[in-house]
């Protein structure tokens, strides 16, 4: 390893800003898990997160003219306010550039730390590329969130803490990766010193340019990312960032959505504390390593790199955490329309804890049940699917369904004999005014919207699922208003589930 990354983080100025923060046991989680568990609590900091370490660093490395003539960036978030503090520390003037779609407490944050705010664009990307050309016009000094070896060296103090605070055995250290910058300086650090330590960075399964990246053997620019971590949701790596982890981190671990969900409650349940999505992600991912090991006994750390938790998110979050820790199963199960058989069904159930339970006739033969019922682990809900089919029932196991997930459970029974040439469309948008409107307006007044359901998860962005009849021969049109409409899109029209509910 080049021995300038030891030395510059042995010398990184973080402390003016940034604590030690505390390296603590999850003691639940262990337990349930055992092994030790240890989380680096950089939720802790006074930013709630772990970018001003970086940030400062870079700032404070900046010759006395050129840091006296400001400094720009670009972030949806935690690096901005860590800009934001840092300048107003070091007695300068700081432009944070934030994507229109930044939720306002994430803008509130950074104008109450000094930090002038420029909203442009709907995409990090956008607002990156803008912040780079008032960078030029003003002659201002660009403070990337990963991609600086005074950045990365910052991040780096990290991994110099946890082998300062636990000097005995670690089996692995488990960050999260956005554009790599975390991740590339405990890397540099740990390496260095502790080799026989592995690093596992995590990603998201919609936002994994990293693990792309890796694989094959250069950088790859993702050409979407899911919001919901919206912390890591980068569409390519750094350069720096990239080499470093080609060299020090031993894997990437992939984790959805339900996994971070649970993860965040598993550390409320320990701590009180709520994570962010991108804060939780190292958690969930020393879960799933452990599933896979089947280890016992060993030491684990986990990054818990922050907590700008949106308040309106928690009800998503409290939703999914049950699917994330597989104590809850769906199920779309079919009985005969005929007296007695209900009663047959629930004989089947049992003494289960039922979660949900929805019916509607459906026709003369066949009734459609849609159920939720609570469950021990996931072999426990292939366990009930195998018990409906023993009492004669044909069963779905719709657990792992999105669909299902995010709409059909709360519009079960919405049949009409109505909605000829229906198609079955989600959407993702950003929540923003005027982003439904742009939807409406941008459909051929032709077409007729037989089912529309639109729910609000109090994230960044909306999801809707609509059901529209569009003529077999104005298939094409349809095609090209989806592609100029500029939203993500899943065709849901073969949907098993639909067919059964909807369609």
């Amino acid at each position: 390893m080049p021995s300038d990354y030891l030395e510059r983080i042995l010398n990184a100025r973080v402390y003016d800003v940034a604590q030690e923060t505390p390296l603590e046991v999850a003691p639940n989680l262990s337990a349930r898990l055992g092994n030790k568990l240890l989380l680096k609590r950089e939720d802790m900091q006074s930013v709630f997160s772990f970018k001003l370490r970086g940030a400062y660093n870079k700032m404070a490395q900046l010759p006395a003219d050129v840091l006296a003539q400001g400094v720009i960036a670009a972030s949806a978030g935690n690096h901005a306010q860590g800009v934001a503090l840092s300048a107003k520390r070091l007695g300068t003037q700081a432009i944070i550039v934030m994507p229109e779609t930044t939720p306002q407490v994430k803008v509130d944050a950074v104008k109450a730390r000094g930090g002038e705010v420029v909203l442009y664009g709907d995409t990090y990307d956008d607002a990156y590329a803008y912040a780079r050309q008032v960078e030029a016009e003003k002659g201002l000094t660009f403070i990337h969130p990963f991609d600086d070896p005074d950045v990365i060296a910052g991040q780096g103090t990290i991994g110099m803490e946890i082998l300062r605070q636990y000097q005995q055995p670690i089996q692995a250290i488990f960050v999260a990766i956005g554009g790599g910058g975390l991740i590339a300086g405990i890397a540099a650090y740990v390496k260095r010193l502790r080799p026989e330590i592995k690093i596992i960075g995590v990603e998201p399964v919609d936002a994994d340019a990293m693990s792309r990246s890796l694989q094959a053997g250069e950088r790859v620019r993702l050409p979407q990312v899911g919001l919901f971590a919206d912390g890591v949701a980068v569409r390519e790596v750094g350069q720096e960032t990239f080499r470093l982890c080609q060299q020090y981190v031993d894997e990437v671990i992939l984790v959805d959505t339900d996994a971070i969900c649970a993860a965040i409650k598993d550390v409320f349940e320990d701590t009180r504390s709520i994570l962010e999505p991108a804060g939780a992600l190292a958690i969930a991912a020393a879960k799933a390593y452990v599933q896979r090991e089947q280890i016992q006994g060993q030491t684990l750390v986990a990054i818990a790199c922050g907590a700008n938790m949106n308040f309106d998110r928690l009800r998503f979050v409290a939703e999914r955490a049950e699917f994330g820790e597989c104590r809850e199963a769906v199920f779309a199960v079919n009985i005969p329309e005929a007296p007695g058989s209900l009663r047959k069904f629930c004989e089947c159930l049992g003494r289960r804890n039922l979660t949900e339970f929805s019916y509607r006739i459906a026709d003369q033969q066949t009734a459609h049940i849609f159920v939720g019922a609570q469950i021990q682990n996931r072999a426990d809900a292939a366990q009930m699917v195998a018990h409906f089919e023993d009492c004669g029932f044909k069963t779905i196991d719709l657990t792992d369904d999105e669909l299902t997930k995010l709409h059909l459970r709360h519009m079960v029974g919405g049949r009409s004999p109505l909605a000829e040439n229906e198609l079955l469309y989600r959407f993702e948008f950003p929540e923003r005014p005027g982003a439904l409107m742009k939807f409406v307006n941008s459909m051929s007044p032709d077409w007729n919207i037989s089912l529309f359901h639109y729910r609000n998860h109090g994230a960044d962005y909306g999801r809707i699922v609509v059901g529209m009849q569009v003529p077999p021969h104005e298939m094409a049109e349809w095609q090209a208003f989806l592609d100029t409409l500029g939203y993500r899109y899943w065709d849901e029209s073969q949907n098993p589930a639909y067919k059964l509910f909807l369609g």
